[in-house]
C-alpha cells in the first residue's frame, strides 16, 4: 500500500471515528497505524512440521483431540502450496486449558519471529471491539487491516481471542475472505490462518469429561464426534457468543471445532514441570505438588478438573521455589 493511500485511508477512519466517539477507538487506530504505515519485508516463513508435531506432544498437556488434529491440519494446510481455501480453526474448551497456547506453538514453528512476526495479528475482543454501537466501524476497520495485510503477505495469521464476548455480527463482516474465492480484488486470502479462541462451548466439552469420568471410562476415549456437533449448536445459538447465528458457521466455512477439555491434578503437574524446566530451574515434584495442590478443583468433593486449567502456574509456583 502506497504512503498517499495510507493517509487517506487513515484520514477516512479518523473523520468518522470523531463523529462517534474517538476515545473508543484508540487501542485499535493505534495499532492500525503501526501496522499500515510498516514498509519493511515480511517476516520470513521456517515452516517446521516435525517441530510442531513435537511441540503438541511434548508441551500441550491433556488434549489428546486438539493436539492431534492442530498438527494435521496445520501441516497439510502449510505444505499445499495451492490451498484453495484459508485454513479456518475453532478453538473451544474452559479457560487454562491451551488454545492461546497453541496459538503460540503455531506461530513459533511457521515464523522466523513466532508471534512477534507481523504476519501475525492478534485481535481481542473486549480490547479492540469494546463497544456495540461502534460495530460498524469495527466491521469497516477489520476488513481494511486484514485486506492490507494480507496484500503485503499473504502467509499471515489473524488470532481471534475471546470470540464469546465478541459483538454478534462483527466476525460475519471477514466471511468474504474465508471462502473457496481464487483472488478479491486482485488479492488471494487463500493462504491465511484463521483462528477462533473461545470459551463457549466448554459447558458441553466438560459435560462430556465428567460423563466419561462418572461412567469409568478413560478421557482418551473422548472422541472429536462426541462433542463437535454439541459445541457447533452452543456457539451458534448462544445470544452472547460472537458466533450467533453466524452465517460464517451457517456456510461451513470453519474447517474444525477443536474441543479443549478441563485438565486434571496430573495435567497441572505436567505444566508445572514444564514452567520449571522452561526457566531452567531443577525439577522437583515436590514443588509441583505443592503447586499444583493450591488450585480449585470440581466437583467440589471429587477434585477430579482444575477450574482455571494450568492458568497462574508460574505465578502459584514461585511461592514453592
Amino acid at each position: 500500500m502506497k504512503v498517499t493511500q495510507i493517509y487517506l485511508l487513515l484520514h477516512l477512519i479518523l473523520t468518522t471515528s470523531v463523529l462517534v466517539d474517538t476515545l473508543s477507538v484508540t487501542g485499535f487506530m493505534s495499532n492500525l497505524w503501526k501496522r499500515l504505515s510498516f514498509q519493511g519485508s515480511c517476516d520470513s516463513l521456517k515452516f517446521n512440521a516435525e517441530g510442531l508435531r513435537a511441540d503438541l506432544e511434548s508441551k500441550l498437556f491433556g488434549q489428546h483431540i486438539a493436539s492431534p488434529i492442530i498438527q494435521k491440519a496445520v501441516t497439510g494446510f502449510m505444505n499445499d502450496d495451492n490451498p484453495k481455501k484459508p485454513l479456518v480453526l475453532s478453538l473451544h474448551g474452559p479457560t487454562g486449558t491451551g488454545k492461546n497456547f497453541v496459538s503460540k506453538l503455531i506461530a513459533d514453528n511457521i515464523y522466523k519471529k513466532g508471534m512477534d512476526s507481523n504476519r501475525v495479528h492478534v485481535f481481542v475482543s473486549t480490547y479492540h471491539f469494546p463497544h456495540p454501537s461502534q460495530i460498524d466501524i469495527y466491521k469497516s476497520q477489520l476488513q481494511e487491516w486484514i485486506k492490507g495485510n494480507v496484500t503485503k503477505c499473504e502467509r499471515s495469521m489473524f488470532i481471534f481471542d475471546e470470540m464469546d464476548q465478541m459483538h454478534p455480527g462483527l466476525i460475519d463482516s471477514i466471511m468474504v475472505y474465508l471462502g473457496y474465492y481464487h483472488k478479491l480484488d486482485g488479492v488471494s486470502y487463500r493462504k491465511v490462518i484463521f483462528l477462533f479462541l473461545s470459551n463457549a462451548g466448554s459447558k458441553v466439552i466438560i459435560e462430556t469429561a465428567l460423563k466419561f469420568w462418572k461412567e469409568g471410562r478413560e478421557r482418551e476415549a473422548i472422541e472429536l464426534k462426541d462433542v463437535e456437533k454439541d459445541i457447533t449448536e452452543s456457539v451458534l445459538n448462544n445470544n452472547l457468543s460472537g458466533f450467533w447465528h453466524s452465517r460464517l458457521i451457517e456456510k461451513s466455512m470453519v474447517d474444525f471445532f477443536v474441543p479443549f477439555l478441563p485438565l486434571e491434578y496430573g495435567h497441572i503437574i505436567k505444566c508445572v514441570m514444564a514452567e520449571m524446566k522452561a526457566k531452567g530451574l531443577e525439577l522437583n515434584q515436590d514443588v509441583a505438588h505443592s503447586t499444583a495442590n493450591e488450585f480449585i478443583y470440581f466437583p467440589t468433593f471429587e477434585r477430579v478438573f482444575s477450574v482455571k486449567g494450568c492458568k497462574s502456574v508460574e505465578n502459584r509456583m514461585k511461592f514453592y521455589i
